[in-house]
């Protein structure tokens, strides 16, 4: 083993050259920050910035990326693919299923592994599933090096939510292997985020955003509480049924029956002609998400046989309504587990190369309420390519902590770090001016901010000034749902309206409703026209304290309230 390829040690602060890695099971991407601390994602030497995450080998030479892809057509026996979420895993509790058309995964000690052809000569290999991620890795990693001209050896990788404490030991010591010091392991959802907010033109604001990271092979859906800049994940879901394989398998499925007759042979029943339908759908896929039109052609699709077709984008998202809707189906469901209303949510952030596709972001814009941001390039002319948010995320996180000492940045993401007290109830501000029965409630501190945490908020004071009552109140948030009867025709209805089945139309907002009491201060003789500045400090213990004053004006009110 060369000293390239050495097990990483840990580099020192000042010796590290760090990069964001996207390991995802059917693509994986890299990027580096420029010295103006931005993120860009960067390509191999093939010029692929989305690289497929497989590796083949033909005569023991190692291919990986899209050269490796092109092996499933005529080496699929020597070509290990969709192999990232078997690391850490027992073989009982794996789905084999997109393996089928590549090396097949089997038990070996204890561990997942492929029998394969990864020399010129001699008996197959036994090789590790740990092993084949180093092996990727490794390829990662020195084309980030080629790259940059400098030797790389640390990375921030991107996880699922989902990964189990297995998983991330397996993850780090195939990374380690391949010479790389992890620095951190991030969530991808978090990743995703991280790169929309780090933009100089984004705000630090309090938001609800939901991530959804539409894969190859799964769908992530995560929804994120941002409070000042930190990252609260509420709720996540997991879907194996509806990801970009099965938007291929309908177009697979469209043109073998095309196929079927004119030809009246099955092409989805031969190794290699399957092989090649499940390319070239793949790529149809991709040209229907930047034109209404593609092309679809093979040559010796089965038995000797070429075939050209084409298809329009509306008679494929018609006849991959089934797939769509699942998407839809699961979106809904995440912001529900995370006992939210669409109307809460105010951002959506579309991630993952299926995310390319035009209609699932057409759908998800009619879920949700037009004040909601839906963040995709079809929607939003400034969003950021879907594939490449996590590795900038991750690559914007690596230039966060290079600098740190190991110790510093695994005692910063310790679980009793990382699991902070958060607020269950929004607090805020209830205004009187006069008629004491009536207020206006003015959040400050959402819920699920984590603490410690301060805000401040400017009140209007009435036109003729005088005495600003403010009591500092927690508030919760419900949906208020109210049916308007359809509006009637003029004249009178005919028969033919009798049996109409219109229904009242349903109307949603988001109301607050006022709970508890927490203080109460008045600010005396307030000027015309004036404002009150009210700042309410939430320490680690839940101890708040407020101050309230008029601005511009000397002295004020201040009280601390003790921790519950």
């Amino acid at each position: 083993m060369s000293a390239e390829e050495a097990p990483a040690q840990g580099a020192t602060p000042g010796e590290r050259i760090a990069i964001g890695i996207s390991f995802g099971n059917s693509n994986s991407s890299i990027a580096v920050t420029s010295f103006d601390d931005k993120a860009e994602v960067i390509a191999n030497e093939d010029g692929d910035r989305q690289i497929p995450t497989i590796i083949s080998y033909v005569d023991g030479e190692e291919y990986n990326g899209q050269q490796a892809k092109q092996q499933l057509i005529r080496n699929y026996k020597n070509t290990v693919a969709y192999f990232r979420d078997y690391l850490g895993q027992d073989f009982k509790s794996i789905d084999p299923t997109h393996s089928h058309f590549s090396a097949h995964p089997k038990e070996h000690d204890s561990t997942i592994a492929f029998t394969i052809q990864d020399k010129e000569e001699g008996e197959p290999s036994t090789v590790t599933v740990s092993e084949i991620a180093t092996r990727h890795l490794r390829r990662l990693k020195q084309s980030a090096s080629d790259y940059t001209g400098k030797q790389v050896n640390s990375a921030v990788i991107t996880i699922p939510t989902n990964f189990s404490e297995k998983q991330k030991a397996a993850l780090t010591k195939a990374a380690a292997d391949a010479g790389l010091e992890v620095l951190q392991l991030i969530h991808e959802p978090i990743a995703a985020l991280l790169a929309y907010d780090a933009r100089p033109e984004s705000k630090v604001a309090d938001k609800n955003v939901v991530v959804a990271d539409l894969g190859g092979t799964r769908s992530d859906v995560a929804v994120i509480a941002s409070r000042g800049g930190i990252y609260t994940i509420l709720a996540t879901a997991h879907d194996y049924e509806y990801a970009g394989v099965q938007l291929d398998k309908v177009l697979q499925d469209h043109f073998a029956k095309d196929f079927i007759k004119w030809h009246g042979t099955d092409p989805r029943e031969d190794q290699r002609s399957m092989a090649k339908l499940k390319l070239e759908s793949e790529a149809t896929k991709k040209a229907l998400s930047i034109g209404t039109n593609a092309n679809f052609s093979v040559e010796s699709l089965a038995e000797g046989a070429d075939y050209a077709s084409t298809i329009n984008r509306l008679r494929y998202e018609t006849i991959a309504r089934k797939v769509l809707d699942g998407f839809n189906r699961l979106i809904e469901g995440v912001v529900e587990k995370a006992g939210l209303d669409v109307l809460e949510i105010d951002e959506v952030i579309l991630s993952g190369g299926t995310s390319h596709t035009p209609k699932i972001a057409k759908n998800f814009a009619a879920i949700f309420p037009e004040s909601t941001t839906i963040l995709a390039p079809s929607t939003t002319p400034t969003a950021i390519n879907p594939s490449e948010l996590q590795a900038r995320g991750a690559a914007l996180q690596a230039s966060l902590i290079q600098e740190y000492e190991t110790e510093d940045i695994d005692q910063s993401t310790h679980p009793a770090v990382t699991t902070v007290k958060h607020l269950t109830n929004a607090v805020g501000v209830l205004s009187i001016t006069g008629d004491e029965s009536k207020g206006i409630f003015t959040p400050i501190l959402s819920a699920e901010t984590a603490v410690p945490a301060r805000r401040t908020i400017h009140i209007n004071v009435p036109k003729e000034g005088g005495d600003v009552l403010v009591k500092i109140v927690e508030g919760g948030s419900h949906i208020k749902v109210t049916k308007e009867e359809p509006a009637e025709t003029n004249g009178n209805k005919d028969d033919s309206d009798e049996d109409s089945d219109d229904e009242p139309e349903e109307r949603r907002e988001k109301i607050w409703k006022v709970g508890k009491v927490l203080a109460e201060a008045s600010v005396k003789d307030t000027k015309k026209g004036g404002k009150v500045e009210v700042m309410i400090n939430v320490a680690g213990d839940l101890a708040v304290t407020v101050t309230a004053r008029e601005v511009g004006a000397k002295g004020g009110v201040r009280g601390t309230l003790s921790a519950p």
